[in-house]
């Protein structure tokens, strides 16, 4: 991925270049606590471990992880809001959430301890990256339940690096402050960074000649290696990939260091595991499969065996950076129907359930995704009108496709182009039907 240019920097030394034996031993010990602790704390666990015929006791080493059951995103939702917590709400300090399937976010809570281990885990992001204490952050990930903005804002603060907590959107002003602020890094999702660079370029800013920005911190979306490299060339800076989601912790579970040879997991505080996602067996180093997660340090609320559908390769090898940690590949696809755009987890059986409950509809559609040269993902949903709607003409054609962007941006928390077709527009299949267009080039 070209030459490093200097030393790689370490923020935590001792746990990162740790030796694999040691390593593992601190895992094994972490790993014994937390089962303790959610089989002792959490009723949900409890019941599935019995279920499974394992007592804590029965974990004596890192193998005997393939023991203890998945969680899955559903189990999530059966005990939406606070069941899985192991700690008495009065402990939990904050709360995120990101998009579920059904309208219910995915909570991911937080007492002390795990905001404190938050902030660890993105000072490792930032140093990884090059970023010091001399740096200023222009953090234009989106504050509020989402993890981004507010996980960027903690690293930045704990590696004492000048954070503008800008936010997204307003481009142009965020083109101004980047120069007036003198900012050395960027953070938000790679597609928002493209944006920025379109509109710097219809401002007449140069980034080689009139900015101090040198590293990006990218993720929230699938991005490729094009991409990388279009946006390294507009905004002459060297990109980063990061990797994270709520469930663990938001971002901060891993990233790449400057040989961009994978993505560095913090694996003092997430065991990995690949699995079959099939069988549910493990998968050995170097092989595609779904990426499994047991947050081992969390406080507020671990999760055993987390499924995050992602698929991924596993590289235990130490890093010429001088990291003992396992990488991740970027990732490679989903296991499930999930949908990323715009940095939001988008269910296709969410659009569904909003077309379901609108009068006038036939049960077809199309779900479209894009995303045009140096723009955002543009999500579009064609809904097939029944006879009798199409018959009352175009106003009640259109009243129903505001109804229908209105529901489904309630729903998503992102917008998207409605239009409502006519009937048998929409091709039938013999087979499983064809419901999702994804334009993007996600595999390069």
């Amino acid at each position: 991925m070209g030459k490093v240019k200097q030393t790689p920097l370490i923020w935590n030394k001792e746990a990162e270049t740790m030796p694999r034996k040691d390593l593992e031993k601190l895992q094994l010990q972490r790993l014994q606590q937390t089962v303790d602790l959610v089989y002792n704390t959490v009723p949900y666990y409890k019941k599935s471990m019995d279920a499974c015929n394992v007592k804590p006791a029965d974990i004596k080493s890192l193998e005997d992880l393939r023991k203890l059951p998945f969680t899955s995103k559903q189990d999530l939702r059966d005990n939406y809001p606070f069941g899985l917590l192991t700690v008495p709400l009065e402990k939990i300090i904050r709360l995120h959430a990101s998009s579920g399937t059904t309208g219910k976010p995915t909570v991911g809570p937080y007492t002390q301890k795990d905001l404190d281990t938050w902030a660890e885990t993105m000072a490792r992001v930032y140093t990884s990256a090059g970023v010091t204490s001399k740096d200023v952050v222009h953090n234009g990930y989106g504050y509020g339940l989402f993890t981004g903005g507010l996980g960027f804002h903690l690293g930045a603060e704990r590696v004492s690096a000048t954070v503008v907590p800008v936010s997204g959107g307003l481009s142009k002003r965020q083109i101004m402050l980047m120069e007036d602020f003198g900012a050395t890094t960027l953070t938000c999702t790679p597609s928002y960074a493209l944006v920025l660079a379109e509109t710097a370029a219809e401002m007449g800013v140069d980034f080689a000649s009139r900015m101090k920005i040198r590293v990006g911190i990218f993720g929230a979306e699938p991005w490729t290696d094009e991409m990388r490299e279009e946006i390294e060339a507009k905004m002459n800076l060297e990109a980063f990939d990061i990797y994270g989601l709520t469930e663990m912790v938001g971002p901060g579970v891993a990233v790449e260091c400057p040989y961009h040879e994978g993505l560095h997991i913090a694996e003092d505080h997430f065991l990995p595991e690949i699995i079959d996602p099939d069988t549910g067996e493990p998968v050995g180093d170097g092989k595609v499969g779904e990426l499994v997660f047991t947050a081992i340090t969390k406080e507020g609320q671990p999760l055993l065996r987390y499924r995050t559908r992602d698929r991924v390769i596993l590289n235990r090898e130490t890093c010429p950076c001088g990291r003992t940690m396992a990488r991740m590949s970027k990732v490679k696809g989903r296991t499930d129907d999930m949908l990323i755009i715009r940095g939001v987890n988008v269910f296709p059986s969410s659009i569904e359930s909003v077309l379901l409950t609108v009068d006038g509809l036939e049960p077809h559609y199309l779900i479209i995704i894009d995303r045009p040269k140096d723009r955002l993902d543009e999500l579009e949903v064609w809904a097939e009108a029944a006879l009798d709607l199409w018959k009352r003409g175009e106003y009640w054609v259109k009243q129903t496709e505001q109804r229908i962007t209105n529901d489904l941006l309630e729903t998503l928390g992102i917008s998207a182009k409605v239009k409502v077709v006519e009937p048998h527009h929409i091709q039938r299949s013999e087979g499983k039907a064809k419901r999702i267009i994804d334009r993007r080039d996600l595999t390069a």
